[in-house]
Formats: structure tokens, sequence, C-alpha cells
């Protein structure tokens, strides 16, 4: 089975890994380079497919101050075919609207259709400001030639500003399935899902697909790089993870309960869930990490 046609089957699972494109400037031999180690690294997993991210400057989405400094990457959809190359696997594009208009998004569309299937759209870090081209506008202009996806962000859903309420939307628009933002605190996202099965019966609406993100921390810079995106880990959650023995270990610990937490609700059986693990991290423990804690969220899903 395909993986366009996984994330529209509510029987299925989906199994996604997550990563960022190499530095902007990156010679092209280091690109293949460093598509090769990462084809190496996950070939043994059972994904159904790969997400690659595009990286905008969000300083203006928060007062926190940056922990690395901003550095753009090559273009996502370069990094993307790389990968699907060599791994033979389907690969999702973000792509980040930014200040395009509706001339400037046709163009990169039609650029992009010929090589790419799958993309999920992100919006503005930094919200009340009017674009030329409203997310919802490129939504629809994309779902007549793409698996469109959207970005899931429980942080964000509250009484005044209801996220359920907006992947409702999207799923209408042409949204077929949301990535959310890395889970480290529970109670957000389940509050989510609950609401949007609530929305989506209210409105007759099938739920789309929400495929929960994951990422392995194991040290403190990792941690602010989290949190800077926006990322809610508790302190209580912090500390037992920076102060374990071996901090990836727990981290993974935390991850596989949070999981097992989100699916022990009534919703779970109505929602399509899946589950997306990302690096974010240049460092090699994490990142080996990250194959460590897709093993066990993998089990997690296979239990339920």
């Amino acid at each position: 089975m395909d993986l366009q046609s996984r994330l529209l089957d509510p029987q299925q699972t989906v199994l996604l890994y997550g990563t960022t494109p190499p530095r902007a400037g990156t010679p092209p031999e280091q690109v293949t380079a460093a598509a090769d180690k990462l084809a190496a690294r996950l070939a043994g997993l059972p994904l159904d497919g790969l997400v690659v991210y595009d990286i905008q400057d969000e300083t203006g989405r928060t007062q926190l101050a940056r922990p690395f400094p901003f550095a753009g990457t090559i273009d996502p959809r370069a990094y993307s075919t790389e990968l699907q190359n060599r791994t033979g696997r389907p690969v999702i594009t973000y792509k980040a609207l930014g200040d395009l208009d509706e001339q400037a998004w046709m163009a990169w569309l039609d650029e992009s259709e010929k090589n790419h299937r799958f993309i999920s759209i992100v919006g503005r870090p930094t919200s009340g400001v009017r674009y030329a081209l409203p997310l919802s506008r490129a939504i629809r202009l994309a779902a007549g030639r793409f698996a469109v996806g959207g970005v899931a962000i429980a942080e964000r859903h509250t009484a005044e500003r209801s996220e359920a309420a907006r992947l409702l939307a999207k799923g209408i628009e042409g949204c077929a399935y949301f990535i959310s933002q890395t889970v480290y605190h529970v109670p957000p996202t389940q509050r989510l899902l609950r609401d949007y099965l609530r929305d989506c019966k209210g409105a007759s609406s099938e739920p789309r697909r929400i495929v929960l993100t994951f990422s392995p921390v194991g040290r403190e810079t990792t941690m602010q790089f989290l949190r800077w995106l926006g990322v809610n880990v508790p302190r209580d959650t912090a500390a037992a993870i920076l102060g374990a023995g071996k901090p990836l270990a727990k981290s993974i610990g935390i991850c596989r309960d949070n999981l097992r937490r989100i699916l022990d609700q009534p919703y779970a059986g109505q929602i399509p869930l899946g589950v997306n693990v990302e690096s974010v991290s240049i460092h090699r423990d994490e990142i080996d990490a990250s194959i460590d804690l897709f093993h066990a969220l993998r089990e997690v899903m296979a239990g339920r």
C-alpha cells in the first residue's frame, strides 16, 4: 500500500521520519553524502515515508532568544528528491508560504508537480498580519494537484483560538492529513484531539489523519531549541531528562509513555493517527537516539 493510500485509510497506521535539509551553500557532494548517510541509518526501519522540513526565520513568533543563529537551507525539494532516490520511500516536503503571493505560489506548484506528490503547507509564524496569499487559498490551490498536509499545534488550542476549528477548516479546504509539532506535554494534545473529533462530528466531516511528532532530547541546548520552536516541555519533564544518568534513554521513555497516554482515550479509535520521529540535532548521539525512539513508538502503535 502506498503512502497516499495509508494516509487516507483510517484502518492503517502511518510511520514517518522527519529531517531538515543541509544548510544553504552546502557543496553538492556534501549534500549527497548527507543523504547517503541518512539513507543508510534508516535502511532497516519499516517507514511509510520521510518528512523534509522547510526552515524559516521565526523571530517574529516569539520574544525568546534563538539558541542558534538562523541559517537557511538548500531547497527542501532538492533534498527530498535525494532521499527519495536513495531510500525508495516517498517524501512529504514542507513548504513555508512566507511572503509568496498567488502568482509565485502557482509557479512553485508548477515547478514541484513533476517530482513531488506530498507537500505540507506551513503558514506564517507571525499572526495578525495580512498577507497577499491566505493560507486557506494556498491549500485550495494545491489540493487538486498534491496530497496536501498541514501542521497541528496543540499549544495554540485555547478558548480564544481553537486549533480544532482550524484543523476542521483546513480539512474541508483540502488538507488530507496533519503533522503535529513535537509532543512533550500530553494534556494539550489530548484536548485538541478530543475537541477536533467533536467539531468533525458537529460538521458531519470525517476526521483527517493526525501524525504525532516526537523527538529525543539529550542536552540542554537541544531542549532550549525545542522550547524556542514553541514546544511545551514542562519543567519537571526537562529536569527529569537532563538530570538522568542517561538523558536520551530517559527522553525516549517519556516519549513512549506520552504516546501511550495519548492513545488511551476514546478518540483514539475514531481519529486516524500516526507517528513521526524527528531529528532536530546535529549531535550523533541524539541522531542515533531518534532510531531507538522510532522502534519504541512503533511498538506502542502496534500494541494499541
